[in-house]
């Protein structure tokens, strides 16, 4: 396999969320796939497993174990697949079902990539489950923003969203990861998306990802889906909206997801942003 190497929601190589792409995995089993992801070491790797005239299949990996649905990953794909073919629609069909993306040049000759969610959906956040999360997370109920109520949401993998009342919380997290990874397993999340809103439509996000065996996710566009999706459904923010989410800032690999909100519930999210081979 020819294994590429992109940074994902960053223009910068030493930003931003790196992510394993593999355009042709044709034939690999999953066995190699995981060997292969795990040697890369980054928090997933994309791998083309199949493709025909109406799109691509594709299949995530973590160094642990494979994962539904990636979205840094899928921007990583993306642009390598635009670098070698060209810009355009791509199609891909993935565990958690059918994903639109486009990929366009910007002025300053980036290549830009738009990814649109499965339909996403938010559940109840049991109290007991909150309860081991936060103790896990070394956090307390009264350091919580109470106008962003914990949930769990999805647009093609799980995600805790939890939200902190101060940005100090938020920049000092120390955490419990054994102890979130045997939450998160038992609980099929991905990762964990905290937050701290700094005004009605930007937002600065962390997310712990123990279960893929990484401490700390700089750009999750998966979770950047599902909580545009929740505050849609919990009519947070009024739509259609235009979200800016700043992650990896506290562990020095600053991303930026642009999230597309669109009125209409039953359609997906928008997450867009830039990929840079490494």
């Amino acid at each position: 396999m020819e294994i590429l190497r992109y940074v994902a929601f960053s223009t910068d190589p030493a930003g931003g969320n790196p992510a394993g792409v593999v355009l042709d995995a044709t034939g690999v089993d999953d066995a190699t796939m995981l060997a292969a992801a795990a040697e890369v070491g980054y928090s997933e790797t994309a791998f083309v497993v199949s493709s025909d005239e109406e799109g691509l299949d594709v299949r995530y990996f973590s160094p642990l174990a494979e994962v539904p649905f990636c979205g840094h990953a899928t921007i990583a794909l993306a642009v390598a697949h635009a670098d070698r073919h060209g810009v355009g629609p791509l199609h891909l069909r993935t565990s958690a079902g059918a994903v639109a993306v486009t990929t366009s040049v910007a002025d300053d000759g980036t290549t830009v990539a738009t990814l649109v969610s499965v339909a996403p959906r938010t559940e109840p956040l049991p109290e007991a489950d909150l309860a081991e999360l936060l103790s896990a997370l070394r956090w307390s109920a009264d350091e919580l923003d109470p106008t962003l109520p914990p949930r769990v949401a999805y647009a093609g993998a799980f995600h805790p969203i939890v939200a902190a009342a101060d940005r100090s919380r938020l920049a000092d997290l120390d955490y419990d990861m054994p102890a979130l990874a045997d939450l998160m397993r038992r609980r099929d999340w991905t990762t964990v998306d905290l937050l701290w809103r700094e005004s009605p439509t930007v937002f600065h996000a962390r997310n712990p990802f123990p279960p893929g065996g990484v401490v700390e996710d700089p750009a999750t566009g998966a979770a950047a889906a599902a909580f545009g999706g929740y505050l849609r459904e919990l009519e947070l923010v009024t739509t259609p909206a235009t979200l800016t989410i700043h992650q990896g800032d506290d562990m020095g690999r600053p991303s930026t997801l642009t999230v597309s909100v669109p009125e209409n519930r039953d359609s997906g999210i928008g997450v867009t942003g830039t990929a840079v081979k490494i």
